[in-house]
């Protein structure tokens, strides 16, 4: 069964989508596809937002007490080796960044080479997909409460 997303605003929409296929793309391993997805993430204003809240829910619901150090590294290391037979390209730094800002510590002063909005497009999707093989359960939910989270946000900006 597939999500339509039909009720969010049509911006939201196209991160949903994107992600969506991007994602399953991760976790199909299919390169072809995957370009295509990562392409619209990056031009999406906000996917960058919403895959955080995905990144962070995962990463709560598998980490229940809480993630130190080791918890980060393991889940970096796990998802560096997982993709880098289909994505050479894979950079650890992103996927930190990835992490770190899920979990609301990453500052871009901080860092001297912040990465770009292609790259953080590119490196997400394939975080999400390794989150999401340890979960065992599909992305829609967490995709829903990711937008549910931005608009409560929002409203209470």
């Amino acid at each position: 069964m597939t999500t339509t997303w039909r009720h969010l605003p049509a911006p939201a929409r196209e991160i949903a989508q994107a992600a969506t296929e991007a994602v399953g793309a991760a976790q199909d391993r299919d390169a072809e596809a995957y370009e295509p997805a990562v392409g619209r993430l990056a031009a999406a204003d906000r996917a960058g937002l919403v895959l955080g809240g995905v990144v962070r829910l995962l990463l709560e619901e598998g980490h229940p007490d809480g993630l130190d150090g080791d918890d980060v590294r393991q889940v970096l290391e796990r998802c560096v080796r997982s993709n880098a037979a289909w994505r050479p390209d894979v950079d650890p730094h992103v996927l930190l960044v990835l992490l770190a800002g899920a979990l609301g510590v990453y500052d871009p002063g901080d860092d001297d080479a912040p990465p770009d909005p292609a790259a953080i497009a590119r490196h997400a999707p394939l975080l999400v997909a390794d989150l999401l093989a340890a979960t065992g359960r599909p992305l829609a939910g967490y995709l829903s409460a990711a937008f549910a989270e931005v608009a409560r946000t929002e409203l209470h900006d």
